[in-house]
């Protein structure tokens, strides 16, 4: 079985090479980006299969940058898990069609855990 591929967007560059570490322990191909529109360009070029995007990034935030991915024909149905730091939001995630929401911090056991779930519902 060949091993999946994940892309990370997420400002937090420190956050960004932990994730990535954390999975590729997990035994995943890993790919990050530092904002939405890098993250777009990445996804279209690597077509991962799936994308886990922070909420909060500048220039392009990820409620932008899902509604985009969303949008395009080629990358349109790739499973999104979002990270937020607000707990607030699961309403709102949920109508825009994502897989999961993590919650910042969150405990590595718990995300891989729930990487492998979205990537088995794919």
């Amino acid at each position: 079985m060949a091993q999946k591929k994940i892309l990370v967007v997420d400002d937090e560059e420190m956050l960004n090479e932990f994730i990535k570490i954390r999975l590729e322990a997990s035994n995943y191909i890993v790919e990050t980006a530092t904002d939405g529109i890098e993250g777009l360009l990445k996804a279209e070029r690597m077509r991962p299969d799936l994308i886990i995007l922070d909420v909060f990034m500048k220039p392009m935030d990820g409620y932008t940058t899902l509604k985009k991915v969303r949008k395009n024909e080629k990358i349109k149905n790739i499973p999104i898990i979002m990270l937020t730091a607000s707990g607030k939001k699961r309403d709102l995630f949920e109508a825009e069609g994502i897989s999961d929401y993590i919650t910042k911090p969150f405990d590595s056991t718990d995300f891989i855990s729930r990487v492998a779930q979205a990537l088995k519902e794919k």
